[in-house]
């Protein structure tokens, strides 16, 4: 069993904008909602630069990344027109051509660029070193929101998975999902967001992940097991537009594996595509407040129903007031997840 602590929640401001359009033809009109948490294992479409790391020479301090061009927030993907995804790979090919000139190939904001440098051979290890912290994979626990029998689409978090020391979303090429359950909770206080203290198995894999964007994390499920014990029943998913400030119900999973029911109350909507926040919620739940404090890190994610329908996925905690927080539409979630999986079955990619 690993344990690992949920992800970080993103905290901002939300600014009104045009209304969402009416939700769209060959959407599902019905899913099953989630609630339970679920592991994940995001690994990333090259070495995404996170830091600079000097180097210390017999000459003195040296950064060749960075004397190269390279800054926090690229990723690198070759490497001598060799391409690299793993931090074991880019140490091989600069240890087995020890201090030879490199062509590095990385993105920037959606651009590729080169460059070349050398590397410098360390005096604490003797290691050659091109002076740059990388990642190449992120895990971590959330709550499943939704699941369509009929695809196998999975929707997650409400909100994307950002990189933590560059605050970016972090570019995904691959990640499969685990089963998880809730060891802990830290409860939330003014001014100090709490969190779901979990574990996953990496030998109980679930499915596969297709997407990381602003509104959600999207894969696929084989079949609903990663939506916990009991019963499993498909819902109508509400448009944006049948959204409204009054009583909902929360499903969560913050103890151990079992998902229940919390009050809340939708406080006030924001009829806007300024995902992902558009609407404001309450917790009510004298059990989940005493459980929680309200709203946690690890609970992004969990859906809000509403006259029997799915409205939407908490995203984001109050900082000041954690029985508050906002939420995205299931409509907008639908949606993205529904191209990801087009896009995943016609074979397209971004280019």
């Amino acid at each position: 069993m690993r344990k690992f602590l949920s992800f970080i929640l993103c905290f901002g401001l939300l600014l009104p904008a045009p209304a969402l359009a009416a939700q769209q033809p060959g959407l599902p009109g019905t899913v099953v909602p989630g609630g339970h948490t679920l592991g994940v294992k995001l690994f990333t479409d090259g070495l995404l630069v996170v830091g600079m790391a000097p180097v210390q020479t017999g000459d003195g301090t040296v950064s060749p990344a960075q004397d190269a061009g390279i800054v926090s927030g690229d990723m690198i993907t070759h490497i001598q027109k060799r391409a690299v995804s793993t931090i074991p790979e880019l140490q091989a090919l600069t240890g087995t051509l020890r201090g030879e000139a490199l062509e590095i190939a990385y993105v920037r904001n959606g651009r590729m660029f080169s460059t070349t440098l050398v590397p410098a051979k360390s005096t604490q290890d003797g290691q050659y070193r091109i002076g740059v912290w990388v990642r190449d994979s992120m895990a971590g626990i959330g709550t499943i929101t939704f699941y369509d029998p009929e695809t196998g689409l999975f929707g997650a978090l409400g909100h994307g998975i950002n990189e933590a020391e560059t605050g970016r979303l972090l570019p995904m090429g691959s990640g499969y999902v685990l089963y998880s359950e809730v060891e802990s909770v830290r409860p939330g206080e003014p001014g100090s967001p709490g969190e779901l203290k979990g574990a996953f198995r990496d030998d109980r894999q679930y499915g596969y992940l297709l997407r990381n964007t602003e509104t959600g994390l999207y894969g696929t499920l084989p079949g609903p097991e990663a939506l916990g014990p009991g019963p499993q029943k498909a819902i109508p998913v509400a448009q944006g537009d049948e959204v409204k400030a009054g009583p909902a119900t929360l499903l969560s999973n913050v103890n151990g594996d079992r998902v229940e029911s919390f009050t809340v109350e939708i406080v006030k909507i924001f009829p806007s595509d300024n995902e992902p926040r558009n609407f404001m919620l309450r917790v009510t739940d004298e059990r989940l407040i005493a459980l929680t404090g309200g709203i946690v890190q690890g609970m992004s994610g969990s859906p809000v129903l509403q006259s029997g329908k799915l409205v939407g996925a908490v995203t984001h905690v109050l900082i000041n007031d954690p029985r508050r927080g906002y939420g995205i539409f299931a409509e907008s979630m639908l949606r993205e997840g529904m191209m990801a999986l087009d896009a995943e079955t016609s074979g397209e990619a971004a280019a």
